[in-house]
């Protein structure tokens, strides 16, 4: 008698263990798929606004009303029990392809996302007056307030103080734009669109420190200001199409200011009469007498006043390392190919055969 009832509770314990451990399994799997995504393949944005003072349970019932999450309970319950950290109030971007944990641990580390933030390109080789164009289109800004600050002298003067790269020779009235040339190009996200015009070109002065500040010794021994290597630099970028042959026009251009020749460089021509380089200039317009021209005679061994555009890095890079040469000539076809010469005899003998092959620019 005493064998059956042992034998009776034995049973009992085994359904109960089994049915505890197919409650145990089964709610085990219930969780995982509860907190797994809602759609593990879904790559669409939902932007989800958590105000201030919103509950656990509104929050909870948010996200399941945008198909965000599966179970709003389970939400809460994870929620409730990371004591460590609270839900912040923000502007969200979530995706159905995330889980219960990583939407959680976003809600409590909060959000970056910005919904008013303003993205603006700024392109290489383009010049203050195109970069003033985008500034007045993305923000509140318009184009004439934005150069009117690039002619502030009381800004411009604070300017120089603050940054080491930036010297007293873009307060020369003959500069047409002082900070032509060193506003480096790049896209940046500003807040909204009313940011500041101080504030745009104080990121892009910050990023041109960032990107001069490896020079910094070599411009000291140099001789030269980092006003005539970001000049040089900016010619490079329009005279140039590549790495390779912007550092070998550099090398040109060098050997041209050693003996005293100007640096014939039509891009300077165009900037200092401010026309469009769309078209040929006439043989009088190239000898125009303009601090910027350095096909004028009175350029003879000199840079332009001032940069023409704003270079890019690769650009800035060539003005540092030139490739070293005896070339003193040089001439581009339509297809961007170069070539090198050593005297003005070679040099007008390869303009003709460009012209008589149909590749001219123009």
């Amino acid at each position: 008698m005493a064998k059956r009832k042992i034998k009776k509770k034995v049973k009992i314990t085994i359904v109960i263990l089994s049915a505890l451990g197919i409650f145990l399994i089964s709610s085990s799997f219930l969780l995982m798929y509860l907190s797994s995504p809602v759609d593990k393949k879904s790559s669409t944005v939902i932007e989800v606004e958590v105000k201030s003072g919103s509950s656990t349970a509104m929050i909870a019932n948010d996200l399941k009303e945008r198909g965000l999450i599966k179970s709003a309970l389970l939400f809460r319950i994870m929620a409730k029990l990371n004591t460590s950290k609270t839900l912040k109030a923000s502007v969200y971007q979530f995706q159905k392809s995330m889980n219960l944990n990583q939407i959680i641990d976003l809600l409590t580390e909060g959000s970056k996302y910005n919904p008013d933030a303003i993205k603006i390109t700024f392109v290489e080789g383009e010049t203050i007056k195109k970069y003033a164009l985008k500034i007045a289109e993305a923000t509140n800004h318009t184009y004439e307030e934005v150069m009117a600050k690039t002619s502030d002298s009381t800004y411009l003067s604070s300017l120089v103080s603050q940054y080491f790269f930036l010297g007293e020779e873009i307060l020369n009235p003959n500069i047409y734009v002082p900070l032509e040339g060193y506003l480096t190009p790049n896209t940046y996200e500003f807040k909204n669109k009313e940011v500041s015009i101080e504030e745009i070109f104080k990121v892009m002065l910050d990023q041109t420190e960032k990107e001069l500040l490896p020079y910094k010794e070599m411009v000291e021994k140099s001789g030269r200001t980092y006003h005539e290597y970001m000049t040089l630099a900016s010619m490079l970028e329009l005279e140039g199409t590549n790495e390779v042959n912007r550092k070998m026009i550099a090398g040109v251009f060098n050997n041209r200011l050693e003996i005293g020749m100007n640096l014939g460089s039509d891009v300077t021509t165009y900037y200092g009469l401010q026309q469009e380089m769309t078209q040929d200039l006439t043989a009088a317009q190239f000898a125009t007498s303009n601090p910027y021209n350095t096909r004028a005679k009175d350029m003879a061994g000199k840079f332009p006043i001032g940069p023409i555009c704003n270079p890019s890095k690769e650009s800035i890079e060539a003005s540092f390392h030139p490739t070293s040469s005896s070339y003193l000539f040089f001439v581009a076809d339509k297809h961007g190919k170069i070539y090198y010469t050593k005297t003005e005899k070679e040099h007008l003998k390869k303009v003709k055969e460009i012209k008589d092959a149909g590749d001219w620019i123009w």
